[in-house]
């Protein structure tokens, strides 16, 4: 009879630190949802390729279905339950709101991230940088004509608040 080997991980998600036993080959996608209960990432091809998984570490986006838990130890994870808070939404999720930029919802926490990282780099895009940013983001319902109006409202709505 053999035992499954663990170890101790410590990560400090949306900044709140968790720790927890786990098998060293548990991904991060898992970690998150099944460890700490955080929904909002999802899972879609568990290769890497669709994006649903997309979350931030060290606030570079990253797919979470490819990173073992235990290889982000020292670093900070941000999901998409970052972003709102219970009171109001993040600018970006308003602007997918107002845009009607979702359908189905499954690639939406994945791209919300990926453009959280786009708008922050380039606050104010044109289409064509939006369509680039986002192309490692697959949505299977919308075609993408709502979204890059959604992110394009985002940066805009962003840029006003900043110079407020």
């Amino acid at each position: 009879m053999s035992s499954i080997e663990t170890t101790t991980v410590e990560l400090v998600v949306n900044g709140k630190r968790y720790k927890r036993q786990i098998e060293p080959r548990l991904l991060l996608a898992d970690f998150l949802r099944h460890e700490i209960g955080l929904k909002g990432t999802h899972i879609g091809c568990a290769h890497g390729v669709c994006g649903a998984c997309t979350v931030q570490i060290d606030d570079k986006t990253a797919r979470s279905c490819l990173h073992f838990a235990i290889d982000v130890q020292n670093s900070e994870i941000k999901t998409v339950e970052s972003l709102a808070t219970p009171e109001k939404l993040h600018p970006i999720q308003q602007a997918f709101h107002e845009s009607h930029a979702l359908q189905c919802g499954f690639c939406t926490p994945g791209i919300l991230m990926t453009t959280e990282e786009f708008l922050r780099g380039n606050p104010n895009p044109d289409d064509d940088e939006i369509r680039k940013a986002l192309c490692n983001n697959m949505c299977r319902c919308t075609g993408y004509v709502n979204i890059v109006k959604a992110v394009g409202l985002a940066a805009t709505s962003m840029s006003a608040a900043e110079n407020e």
